[in-house]
């Protein structure tokens, strides 16, 4: 009798609004009061940055692999992308962006067994497949030189960065115009340690001017230049404005998607270098 009225009471003292106290499992399953389990809901992946697999494509899939848009010859591109990746298997062709600061070392095609060794910054890339060129700059002397080096040439016997860096515009050729200061590297500069998980650095530098005549007027929107501090008259720089074509901002077929070329390449590229 006693326990029929203990149980009694425990049962008023449940229908007087007492709470039952809510169950949380191991699993991460919550039980409701109504008894019925609340469904699992895992943890979001985490997300796997393959870090060498990005260096190996910066690396390989540089500007020279992708063919011009509007070429119908891939057969022509597909050849010199063979011979390309046997060059760079017995060379290697480090990464590097145009305001990068490199020392190539050529063979003198004039004496046997000597070298010429030329430190600049990188103001140009251009060309397609094996006519790929780089252009560096430095001021030698009070003296603006300027090399176009052949990519792939045969000549080249070592490409080293001493400096690697972006800017803030795709071509530097502006610096010829620009004050010295900003051409002038050390014949003998040291190459930067850096981590090869790190991020490539921006210099958003802005180089100040010459007085005019420039070569080209840097200052029209059609070259869309972001590295120059100018200092002109409000006056010029209105007048440039006049050259300005706001329209060319929705010309969708301006844009050249690439996405697509660079996967076919890059799985030639294993092909390639399993071999």
């Amino acid at each position: 009798m006693a326990a029929v009225a203990m149980a009694a009471a425990c049962g008023r003292l449940l229908l007087r609004g007492a709470r039952p106290s809510r169950c949380f499992s191991s699993s991460g399953c919550r039980s409701s009061t109504d008894g019925e389990t609340a469904k699992f809901q895992p943890p979001p992946k985490p997300v796997i940055i393959d870090k060498q697999r990005q260096r190996e494509e910066r690396r390989y899939l540089s500007p020279e692999f992708i063919p011009p848009r509007g070429r119908t010859d891939p057969l022509k591109f597909y050849i010199e992308r063979k011979d390309m990746i046997q060059r760079r298997k017995v060379f290697n062709i480090p990464e590097f962006y145009v305001g990068s600061i490199l020392a190539v070392t050529t063979a003198d095609p004039y004496a046997d067994g000597k070298t010429n060794r030329f430190v600049g910054i990188c103001i140009q890339r251009g060309g397609k497949g094996l006519g790929a060129t780089f252009v560096l700059r430095n001021v030698i002397e009070d003296q603006g030189v300027e090399i176009c080096y052949e990519l792939y040439s045969p000549r080249i016997q070592e490409i080293k960065v001493l400096k690697l860096e972006k800017r803030l515009d795709d071509n530097l050729m502006y610096l010829r115009d620009a004050l010295p200061e900003y051409s002038t590297f050390d014949v003998n500069m040291k190459p930067e340690s850096r981590l090869d998980h790190e991020e490539i650095p921006v210099n958003k530098l802005q180089v100040r001017m010459k007085p005019k005549p420039w070569s080209k007027r840097w200052e029209r929107p059609k070259y869309n230049i972001k590295g120059i501090k100018f200092e002109l008259p409000e006056k010029k720089m209105k007048a440039a404005e006049k050259w300005s074509q706001p329209w060319l901002e929705f010309d969708m077929l301006r844009e050249y998607d690439t996405s697509k070329i660079e996967e076919k390449i890059w799985k030639e590229i294993n092909e390639e270098l399993k071999k």
